[in-house]
């Protein structure tokens, strides 16, 4: 090779390793960049699962399993998802607003699998604090969280390991951090906000992108439907923000969704116990199956209350029981695609309570 030829190959090759530097230090700066913000990130939500703790006195059905102390990430588990209405109108504070939302989630380690049942909120149940039958929404105004927990275990017959709470305002911050959620809206209606004015146009058509005040309205309505109807929306939203949450894009918006979370939120799991349901979202969206609740719509004194079919609740709580590994898994229990009912009759539900 003449010298002029290999002065121009090294100053190639030159500008090449230079080139592979610079690349290397961006690619290490990224990752750098990466690390520090999973950092940050984690001990934002560590902070913010701190702020949100707050433990409940034990049941009667939890306390034996809270001794053994159940690990989510391979012990199947229990959840009860409450979501509150705390709005100024109401006027109620935490400790006394009704609960606009009740969902069980149980979990399966080994099958990787959730059960999701939506609980009617005008539920017919018995509720041990007061001692006697109530709709299931006033259990957390008569006695809070611990309240809730307790008629919800005395219905299922199964025992609530750990509860999440979230008022409106949590529910809206997430879905907006997350960008939004895609799912069906049913029909037309104006709706109320989250502050009970009806500034909220819902409007006929599949697969829909809504921001979080939207979704809200949607949750609530049931004015067109049923109770039943609503609860079987409450899943489909809850799976879209689960479907959002898992999905490689939501990553950079973490910390927007803990910083929504805020002060918003109650739970009795640490930081630990909650990242480890993140297992369940490896490889993707973990199978969910909902369920509802069969029953009728009951006004024969005067008050609307949702009356549970007996049968079907014994059913679907044989099922919760079978999937938290309580007894022995049978096929002769009913699956929850055969629970999944309608009420006998369409009703609107009653705003008065």
């Amino acid at each position: 090779m003449k010298r002029k030829d290999y002065k121009k190959f090294k100053k190639k090759t030159s500008k090449a390793r230079l080139a592979i530097k610079i690349g290397l230090l961006v690619s290490f700066t990224a990752l750098l960049a990466t690390a520090a913000y999973g950092l940050s990130l984690k001990q934002q939500a560590e902070q913010a699962v701190d702020r949100a703790y707050e433990a409940v006195p034990e049941t009667k059905k939890s306390g034996g399993r809270a001794e053994a102390k159940v690990e989510p990430s391979k012990d199947n588990v229990s959840l009860l998802l409450i979501g509150v209405d705390d709005s100024e109108k109401r006027m109620q504070g935490d400790s006394h607003s009704r609960s606009d939302a009740l969902l069980v989630a149980t979990f399966n380690p080994e099958e990787k699998s959730v059960k999701l049942l939506s609980i009617p909120r005008d539920s017919y149940v018995y509720i041990p604090k007061v001692g006697y039958k109530d709709k299931i929404t006033h259990a957390h105004a008569f006695g809070g969280t611990h309240a809730a927990i307790e008629s919800v275990e005395e219905m299922l017959d199964i025992p609530i390991d750990y509860y999440v709470k979230m008022n409106f305002n949590a529910f809206i911050e997430v879905v907006d951090a997350l960008g939004g959620i895609t799912v069906d809206v049913p029909y037309n209606r104006l709706e109320k906000d989250e502050n009970d004015k009806n500034t909220i146009q819902l409007v006929k058509g599949q697969q829909q992108l809504l921001d979080g005040r939207h979704a809200l309205a949607l949750a609530r309505t049931r004015k067109l439907d049923s109770d039943l109807e609503r609860g079987k929306r409450q899943q489909e939203i809850l799976q879209a923000i689960i479907k959002e949450m898992v999905s490689v894009k939501s990553i950079t918006k973490y910390g927007d969704v803990i910083e929504a979370v805020g002060d918003n939120m109650k739970t009795d799991m640490t930081f630990k116990e909650m990242t480890s349901f993140w297992e369940y979202a490896k490889g993707g969206m973990p199978q969910i199956d909902t369920i509802n609740l069969q029953g009728y719509d009951d006004w024969s004194t005067g008050v609307y209350y949702y009356k549970l079919n007996e049968t079907d609740l014994a059913n679907v709580s044989q099922l919760l029981k079978a999937h938290l590994g309580l007894i022995p898994d049978s096929s002769s229990l009913t699956d929850s695609s055969s629970v999944i009912g309608t009420a006998d009759e369409t009703a609107e539900g009653s705003d008065d309570y």
